[in-house]
C-alpha cells in the first residue's frame, strides 16, 4: 500500500494575488513610488481595538510594534493586523492581500514569492526586513497550527 503524497501543491489564487502585486509594482518608476504606494496600502488597513493590541498578540522580531490575529472562519484562515509604522502597515497590507481569508494548506504550499520578484527585501532597512521575514514565518506557522488542529478534529 503506498501512502498518499504529502506534497502540497501551490494555490493557484495565492499565485495569481502574487502575479498582480509584482505587475503592479512594475508600473512604479522607482523606489519612492514603491514606497508611497505601500505606505498608501497600511492606510486602508482596519484599526484594531485596544483590546487586541495585546501582547500575546504581538509578534515577535519586529522593530515596530505589530499586532496579527488569526481567525479560522470555516475552512479559511483571516488575519487581522496593525502597526504602529506606516511602511510595516503597508507591508501588513501586502501579506493579508496574499494569505488573508486562504485555506491553511494553500498557505503553507505557496511561499511568498512576490517579495523576491519585487526585490522587497533589498529595499528595506534590515531590521524591517527581518520583522517581514518575521511575519512570514508567524503567518505560515498560524497556517500549520490551524491545519494540524483541522486535522486532529
Amino acid at each position: 500500500m503506498t501512502k498518499p503524497s504529502t506534497q502540497l501543491t501551490p494555490s493557484p489564487e495565492i499565485l495569481e494575488t502574487q502575479t498582480e502585486i509584482v505587475e503592479t509594482f512594475s508600473f512604479f518608476d522607482d523606489w519612492t513610488d514603491r514606497y508611497q504606494y505601500i505606505i498608501d496600502l497600511g492606510r486602508e488597513l482596519p484599526d484594531l481595538g485596544a483590546d487586541q493590541k495585546t501582547e500575546s498578540n504581538r509578534l515577535k522580531g519586529c522593530q515596530s510594534q505589530v499586532w496579527i490575529i488569526p481567525e479560522t472562519r470555516g475552512e479559511r484562515l483571516h488575519f487581522d493586523a496593525m502597526s504602529d509604522s506606516a511602511i510595516v502597515c503597508g507591508l501588513i497590507a501586502l501579506m493579508l492581500k496574499v494569505y488573508s481569508d486562504r485555506k491553511p494548506a494553500d498557505i503553507i504550499a505557496t511561499p511568498p514569492e512576490f517579495i523576491r520578484e519585487i526585490e522587497l527585501e533589498s529595499h528595506l532597512s534590515p531590521t524591517r526586513s527581518n520583522g517581514l521575514s518575521a511575519m512570514v514565518k508567524q503567518i505560515r506557522q498560524f497556517a500549520v497550527e490551524a491545519l494540524a488542529a483541522a486535522n486532529a478534529g
